[in-house]
């Protein structure tokens, strides 16, 4: 099992991965969402240059804010500072989005992303659409060092639907998800990415890397998941996890998304985003104010243990392990930690 470590971007935190190299972690996941945090590719850079072991990349970057060949620049740039450990994960975009109140991009968005994602990141020539013309494209200069790619960088996909799960056995060295409380998720999760490698005509490779992220709090002896320190180390990620089953929600109406450890606050939860002062065109503004940074107060009281329990790994230490192995069993070779 590896450990990797997950934080909200900020440029001057860069100090962050360098102590978690120092604790012994194997990975730092850095995030891009450019309307709440700072630059994830300044921000890997520093990092870069501060480190000499830990394994660096993004946690996750977004196609709709860059183009797929600026992208593969950015992340063979800092290929170029850290040589043999840099990775690229990629997401949808749902934050990056949805705080401008847009939408992800589509599986065949992302597909396509993908494929030239890949293509150039093997130093290959290949086709590339914008704006309705396609023009062949590749880096030049590979040989000057403005840019590495040798060893070959993987990538790592975010996804959570079947769809995109397909889509990283398709074109993914790894896979970066959520934790569950019931790990035959990740086993199901897996099956469904392999399903998708073979319908592509693709074999997983042998080190195919599966990550979940998630907060984690060990309780102190007669502690409780309604502790005010449980909530507060946790509650930012408990009211993220609740803004994008709201958004989800929201878009589609169907009450099957809503988790059943939600119903307890979820009729509460809905009234309190009605009752927003930001007119309902602009709520986007107010709806993700915290996210996975800070607790906002208003939002403190839907921290509930029963959310806590389904969306974080919370517990004794032996509670903890007992679920790492069972997720260990399963499939999963990193907990990526929000702290």
């Amino acid at each position: 099992m590896q450990f990797g470590i997950i934080f909200p971007t900020k440029i001057d935190d860069w100090q962050v991965i360098a102590d978690a190299e120092a604790m012994g972690y194997h990975r730092a996941w850095v995030p891009d969402s450019q309307m709440i945090w700072s630059d994830c590719y300044a921000t890997l850079a520093l990092a870069a240059v501060n480190t000499s072991r830990i394994q660096l990349g993004t946690g996750v970057s977004i196609p709709r804010t860059r183009i797929a060949p600026v992208t593969a620049h950015s992340i063979a740039s800092i290929h170029r500072l850290a040589p043999g450990r840099v990775f690229l994960g990629l997401g949808t975009g749902h934050t990056a989005m949805r705080v401008m109140g847009m939408q992800p991009a589509t599986i065949r968005e992302f597909r396509e992303y993908l494929r030239v994602v890949r293509a150039l990141l093997r130093g290959e020539e290949v086709d590339y659409t914008l704006d309705g013309v396609t023009r062949p494209i590749r880096f030049l200069h590979q040989q000057e060092g403005f840019i590495a790619l040798e060893p070959e960088i993987p990538l790592y996909i975010a996804a959570n639907g079947p769809r995109a799960l397909a889509l990283t056995g398709e074109y993914g060295d790894g896979l970066t998800t959520l934790m569950y409380e019931d790990p035959r998720v990740l086993s199901a999760h897996l099956d469904t990415v392999r399903q998708g490698a073979a319908a592509a005509g693709r074999t997983l490779p042998a080190n195919f890397h599966l990550a979940a992220v998630t907060a984690v709090v060990v309780l102190r002896p007669g502690e409780t998941l309604a502790s005010e320190r449980v909530i507060d180390a946790c509650g930012a990620w408990v009211t993220t996890a609740l803004h994008f089953v709201y958004e989800v929600y929201a878009q589609s109406g169907d009450e099957s998304v809503i988790p059943p450890a939600f119903h307890g606050v979820w009729e509460q939860y809905c009234a309190h985003v009605a009752a927003m002062r930001t007119p309902a065109d602009r709520r986007y503004l107010e709806l993700h104010l915290g996210h996975s940074t800070f607790l906002v107060p208003s939002e403190r009281r839907f921290v509930t243990p029963e959310l806590i329990a389904a969306t974080t790994l919370t517990g004794a230490p032996e509670e903890i392990i007992a679920r790492l192995r069972a997720a260990e069993a399963a499939g999963l070779n990193e907990l990526t930690l929000l702290p």
